[in-house]
């Protein structure tokens, strides 16, 4: 193995630090085992924030650089001459030991700005709940309240020297390289909760397509299980059916000897029971072992290529930079090669089989998948509380159930039977509070009750002993609303309680916006130029001109709509 095409462990001020060799520009990243996953939702956003404070100073640059704040690490990455790769990684480890806060009202409007184009999927809620790795499907609700002390606190417990791990791609090491980070020893990976009470499970929502993912031992094997199902969903889907334009799959390392596949077809209005009858059709041959060896042969063959790539090593480097915080070794590209060429059908096999008792699968609006063996995901709760009711002014049959260790809101569910959404207080994750009386209780399995005093006929005094019983430090308090919703019912699994659906565009929603957007335009532009310029046309009749100008527009119509259905189902929280 040639030692240039290697990860070399060595170590920079007492942080561990990976290089491996490379020519042309100095490229380095400091990671931290910090993300939004060791928040909690009440202070959602103060990892990123931190980022954010720590990079101001960096000013204009002419060398590249940024900040990633994922769900259990933190990334500052740069690339450039070595003296500004020295300099902006000093710069980075001053400013986190010093955060300049008189900054921090102007980099938390740049967060809120930010998180309006930001793009996360339901799935995270849906699996492990209001918690944990389940909080990047929520918005940065914390941001606002976050006092510069807070943030302070929170740079000196995570941004330690011990948390660190840093990673250099270059022709050495650069000169001059000091990075001072206050002492602290390595925090471990936050815990993984879940909000399903059985796998595999489904829910119902939105009307893009079919989205699944599957939790399953790391392992090359699993890896290139990822790359196969996708080959089989595109065959399945899209060459053979036609159902699917966009078929796609993702393998996502948690760093704690677990892994998440997700897999992901799109779908119009009418060929949505064709597209999840083919997922689903697909996940079933895998499960029974169809896996064909030309197959992973592909798969296998692209994975090698990109293990023997010239830059493979580099490449790597964040990952590995991320597997040493989490206190996995560094693998070698020969160890990762041999077990990539040790992997069978019978491998792939075994990997099917997990991912199916683990699965969570959408389905759009208005289908199921218990015909296929997966139990609903639960939009209700399973009790409620005792204490003061308070019925509707609607009349309509629903209650606020006010006690003392939490609230409930009861109702009858749609399948007629009573049916109740709890949140108890000492597991409210977040309680968002506006100054007109409105509050939301989130609970830490993801349900959500909307308390509206006017909906309820709630006096002050209950709702003060409400607000009194959240604990202080789960409250967000927001600026008045444009706009107070109209009091409506809220029985469990409706709007105003049940699960939440603080859901945005996917990348791949957003991608299916755009290509039948463009599609659209374009039929539309060849129908318009028919219909102004084809009635001149001496070699065309009348009949002939209407027929193909009417079916331009209407093919036009027929991509526009789907595209237009995706932007008005998918909205801000």
């Amino acid at each position: 193995m040639n030692p240039q095409a290697a990860i070399h462990p060595t170590e920079v001020d007492g942080i561990p630090t990976l290089f491996a060799y490379a020519t042309g520009p100095v490229r380095a990243g400091l990671v931290f085992r910090v993300g939004g996953a060791d928040e909690t939702l009440a202070r959602a956003g103060v990892t990123h924030l931190v980022e954010h404070l720590a990079l101001h100073r960096q000013g204009l640059a002419d060398y590249h650089f940024n900040g990633a704040t994922k769900a259990a690490f933190t990334h500052f990455h740069v690339e450039g001459a070595e003296h500004e790769v020295v300099a902006y990684l000093q710069g980075v480890c001053a400013s986190l030991a010093d955060l300049p806060m008189e900054r921090l009202e102007t980099e938390k409007e740049i967060l809120r700005t930010e998180e309006s184009r930001r793009e996360v999927g339901p799935l995270p809620l849906w699996r492990y709940g209001a918690q944990g790795h389940g909080l990047v499907s929520y918005p940065e609700w914390g941001v606002r309240n976050l006092r510069p002390e807070d943030v302070r606190d929170w740079a000196r417990t995570w941004f330690t020297q011990g948390n660190a791990v840093l990673w250099v791609a270059g022709e050495r090491l650069p000169a001059g390289l000091s990075l001072r980070l206050p002492a602290g020893g390595r925090r471990p990976l936050p815990a993984v909760t879940s909000a399903l009470p059985a796998t595999p499970a489904y829910f119902s929502e939105g009307k893009g397509g079919v989205l699944l993912d599957a939790v399953v031992e790391d392992t090359t094997a699993a890896r290139l299980y990822a790359g196969v199902l996708e080959r089989e969903l595109s065959r399945a889907l899209r060459q053979e059916g036609g159902y699917s334009y966009t078929t796609a799959t993702d393998y996502a390392s948690r760093r704690d000897g677990f892994a998440l596949v997700t897999a992901f077809a799109d779908a119009l209005p009418a060929k949505q029971d064709a597209v999840l009858g083919g997922f689903v059709d697909v996940l079933a041959g895998l499960q029974v072992g169809r896996i064909g060896q030309a197959g992973l042969e592909a798969v296998r063959t692209r994975a090698d290529g990109a293990l023997t790539a010239p830059d493979a090593a580099v490449r790597r480097l964040p990952g590995a930079a991320e597997d040493l915080l989490a206190g996995r070794p560094v693998r070698s590209t020969d160890e990762l090669r041999s077990e990539l060429w040790a992997v069978t059908p019978g491998h792939l096999h075994a990997v099917a089989l997990e991912a199916a008792g683990t699965a969570l699968l959408q389905v759009p609006a208005g289908h199921r998948a218990d015909w296929a063996g997966y139990t609903e995901a639960p939009t209700s709760s399973t009790y409620a509380v005792t204490g003061r009711r308070f019925p509707s002014v609607r009349g309509d049959g629903t209650a606020l159930v006010v006690g003392d260790e939490g609230i409930s809101v009861t109702g009858r569910e749609k399948d007629g039977t009573e049916g109740a959404v709890t949140v108890l207080y000492r597991a409210c994750a977040a309680m968002l509070a506006w100054p007109d009386g409105g509050r939301r209780l989130v609970g830490t399995d993801a349900l959500v009750i909307e308390v509206d005093p006017e909906l309820y006929g709630v006096d002050a005094h209950t709702m003060a002993a409400l607000d009194a019983a959240v604990l202080p430090h789960a409250v967000v308090s927001l600026p008045p609303r444009q706009q107070r919703p109209a009091p409506q019912a809220a029985a469990a699994g409706t709007e105003t309680s049940g699960r939440p659906a603080p859901t945005r565009r996917t990348g791949r929603q957003t991608a299916a916006v755009v290509v039948f957007g463009l599609l659209g335009g374009l039929f539309a532009f060849f129908a318009l130029l028919l219909t102004v310029f084809g009635a001149g046309d001496p070699e065309t009749t009348t009949g002939e001109w209407l027929g193909i100008s009417g079916f331009l527009w209407g093919v036009a119509a027929l991509l526009a709509w789907p595209a237009v259905r995706i932007l008005r189902r998918t909205r801000r929280v």
